[in-house]
């Protein structure tokens, strides 16, 4: 609604809510500091765990920022940026969420302290940009070089990444990431100079039963299928495989037909011919020599009952995925017609083996010759930790994939965060103007990442941090971090906890834009909805019953 010569003019229909100026800002960033400060405790090693539980009952139980936050359903906008950084960052390093959600509160809680002190968006935006260009620039300083040969390096930036979750502790932890490791640098493709790493090579299939010590790296790829006719053999050595993406059953017309059949001679001649059609498709794969068949489509019957006479044992229904991932790890091409289909399509696997986990039937391809595709096995004792477990890999293997493609790796435990802040401090009085209160701003916002693992792991935060600190002004300094196991402030160096570099400089980036984004918000207009306003819980509520005063 406006006022024009006194006179009322309505624009928005009746019902709409308008925040301006300094409340917007103020709301979105109670919102957002609400959100980080969510998944705040789940930092770390010694990070609590949430458990949620969706509109179905469902129940997760997780400390993974990017989950967590996919599954709290939050409605406020500010509140579904955030959800966002965390996905963003999730897809480009799988590992980080954490870090980054609670960096962009972080900063948007520091810039809410300087517009108290009447300090214009615009020049906080100006200053954090600066901040942020500078940050890069210090952190490839601080990177050191890491090559895919060096494993050993590898296998503690994996294992780091899993440290956090509830399954990354003791023994099982250095055996996963041997696994991780193993699985990157089978799939890992060179182009020129630089190493691609495609996750979707890498297959995660889980089971609940067993232990997680049971999880193993299959050198090919596990169908979730069972092979079609009982009397198939079970166990192939030495399988040629083909895999064929059309139906070994007899096709429909695709317009509506009609047969008419006068005598039973007409009939039995008919079946007769179906007969000898699917035969015919089974005498065709048969002559190229392949053992083992992974059909995408249905197979029929009697097709099943004359490929178990030629000791072919078949797969139907596979995924498509699957297929592909198939294709890469034996080698083998997919047919689209059996026309198609000769005796150099057909991939090798060492070992084909059909084998019961927890009641399920599933096929292992295994022992692949030089496999682009591998598959791992997961395996704990309740579902929960079985999907738990599956998280902790998919961050493992992306951080190694971002230190095997980017080439470098920077010390973890909060080290480099208060390495940035310290030399950012410094940067900030060579600037003038107002800028360098947002540089000091951002600097500050740096340290929580530090103070949060020490509080987590039931430090004193203020002390770790002055230690810290005092530390880092040494010549030999800049790898002191937060011991949250020993509860005291070591070199993160000599201790092998190491993170990669493009897991950082994406973790700022991303906390960094998201709060320019909010800052630069000074007018939030909601059109009337269904219900009108507003998200539920008001404009500083965020939906999902978690409305209130933030």
């Amino acid at each position: 609604m406006a006022k024009m010569d006194g006179q009322q003019v309505m624009v928005m229909p009746e019902g709409s809510n308008r925040i301006l100026g300094r409340d917007a800002q103020r709301t979105n960033i109670a919102v957002a500091y609400a959100v980080a400060n969510i998944v705040r405790t789940t930092l770390g090693p010694k990070g609590m765990d949430k458990m949620l539980v969706s509109e179905l009952g469902d129940i997760v139980i997780t400390n993974d920022g990017a989950t967590i936050l996919e599954e709290m359903n939050v409605e406020h906008p500010a509140a579904k940026i955030m959800v966002e950084i965390a996905k963003t960052q999730d897809k480009e390093v799988g590992d980080g969420t954490t870090t980054a959600v609670m960096l962009s509160g972080m900063l948007l809680k520091k810039a809410g302290d300087l517009l108290d002190q009447d300090i214009h968006a615009s020049t906080i935006v100006k200053g954090y940009d600066l901040a942020a260009k500078k940050s890069s620039e210090i952190l490839a300083k601080l990177a050191t070089k890491v090559d895919i040969k060096d494993t050993a390096t590898l296998e503690k930036i994996a294992s780091i990444a899993m440290g956090s979750k509830s399954i990354g502790v003791g023994a099982s932890k250095d055996r996963l990431a041997k696994l991780v490791v193993q699985a990157v640098t089978q799939v890992v493709d060179k182009r020129g100079d630089t190493y691609v790493v495609d996750h979707e090579l890498i297959k995660i299939e889980k089971k609940a039963g067993g232990d997680i010590n049971d999880t193993a790296l299959i050198s090919g790829v596990l169908v979730d299928k069972e092979i079609v006719h009982q009397s198939m053999p079970k166990n192939i050595k030495n399988a040629k495989i083909a895999l064929i993406d059309c139906a070994l059953e007899i096709e429909k017309t695709e317009i509506d037909a009609k047969i008419e059949i006068t005598s039973p001679d007409q009939m039995q001649a008919f079946l007769a011919q179906e007969e000898k059609m699917l035969k015919d498709m089974v005498e065709k794969i048969a002559a190229t020599g392949a053992n083992v068949v992974f059909c995408q489509k249905g197979i029929d019957d009697v097709a099943q009952h004359y490929l178990n006479k030629k000791g072919i044992s078949a797969v139907r229904r596979v995924k498509k995925s699957d297929m592909e991932k198939l294709q890469r790890a034996t080698g083998a091409k997919v047919a689209t017609t059996l026309d198609d289909l000769s005796a150099k399509d057909l991939g090798f696997a060492g070992d084909v083996n059909e084998k019961s986990i927890s009641g399920e039937k599933m096929v292992f391809v295994e022992n692949c010759k030089d496999a682009k595709s591998v598959t791992i096995f997961v395996r704990a004792s309740t579902e929960h930790v079985v999907s738990e477990g599956e998280r902790a890999l998919v961050d493992a293997i992306g951080a190694v994939s971002s230190a095997v493609e980017d080439g470098r790796y920077v010390t973890g435990g909060g080290s480099t965060e208060l390495e940035l802040s310290i030399q950012l401090g410094k940067y900030a009085t060579e600037i003038g103007g107002r800028e360098q209160l947002a540089i000091h701003a951002f600097a500050e916002a740096l340290e929580t990442v530090p103070r949060t693992l020490a509080e987590n792991a039931g430090m004193d935060a203020i002390d770790a941090l002055v230690s810290l600190r005092a530390k880092h002004k040494k010549e030999d300094g800049a790898h002191f971090g937060v011991d949250v196991y020993a509860g005291t402030t070591a070199d993160m160096k000599a201790l092998g906890v190491y993170e990669p570099l493009k897991v950082k400089t994406q973790a700022i980036a991303s906390a960094y834009e998201a709060a320019k984004m909010l800052l630069r918000i000074d007018d939030m207009i909601a059109s009337k909805g269904k219900s009108g306003g507003m998200p539920p819980g008001g404009p500083g509520g965020m939906g999902g019953g978690m409305g209130g005063d933030y």
